[in-house]
């Protein structure tokens, strides 16, 4: 069985340490870890601390750190622009692409996107997809928390595309499939665009296309909002030895 994971602010020195906080509580309420029993500390930029409980508290644990690593960040960088999809499918999408390793999540609000992110309810959603991220980052075992940036305009998303060494756009019409579309022989930097359920509107895939990006397909099924981005950045990974 694996050793669960928990954040904190900044890895503690190797020794004794305590575990306390929301953290704490989890570890000692809900997954009950006892004396003896192992686990590792995250500071989500790539360091973890393997420790061993001593003791169990109400709402902490007491622990020993045995030793501290850290992991390089995985090469390239893949950032995924979510156009914003209905209901809680944006946070199914942030789920399943934080479990699959990207680096950087963007909400887009495009024309065609039915859901409207406004005010309080825009904050509210963007706190959802922010929080599914760390709790699937844990989930996944994963030393790198991604990024959910702010809501960014269709203006915002051009100059991120235009700022990446591969920019792609997944899109119904195009003919070059992103299995095998040429890649840079210099990559450290990957964009992908998803569209929203009415599809990426002609000026805005032109101002994308105008920015460097590359319209490309996934297969000969078409994938809903809240699946292409996993689907996509899973033959990123294979392609660009990510996942080796």
């Amino acid at each position: 069985m694996t050793d669960p994971v928990f954040l904190v602010a900044e890895l503690p020195a190797v020794g004794p340490t305590v575990l306390d906080g929301p953290e704490g509580r989890h570890a000692a309420l809900v997954r009950r870890l006892g004396p003896g029993e192992t686990l590792l500390l995250a500071d989500g930029v790539g360091g973890r601390a393997f420790c061993v409980v001593v003791a169990a508290e109400r709402d902490s644990l007491r622990l020993d750190v045995r030793s501290i690593e850290r992991v390089p960040r995985s090469t390239p960088t893949v950032t995924v622009v979510q156009a914003l999809p209905k209901g809680d499918r944006g946070e199914a999408a942030v789920e399943m692409m934080t479990e699959a390793g990207v680096d950087a999540v963007v909400p887009w609000q495009a024309s065609r996107s039915v859901t409207r992110w406004k005010e309080a309810r825009g904050d509210k959603a963007l706190a959802r997809w922010r929080s599914t991220a760390r709790e699937a980052a844990k989930q996944a075992r994963r030393l790198w928390l991604p990024e959910v940036a702010d809501p960014a305009s269709t203006a915002d998303v051009r100059k991120l595309l235009a700022s990446v060494d591969a920019a792609f756009v997944l899109h119904e019409e195009a003919v070059e499939p992103l299995a095998i579309i040429a890649l840079p022989s210099e990559l450290g930097s990957v964009a992908l665009v998803v569209g929203p359920e009415g599809g990426i509107a002609p000026d805005e895939l032109e101002a994308f296309v105008a920015a460097g990006a590359v319209p490309v397909r996934l297969g000969p099924t078409v994938l809903r909002t809240s699946t292409a981005g996993v689907a996509a950045l899973a033959v990123v990974n294979a392609r660009t030895g990510r996942w080796t």
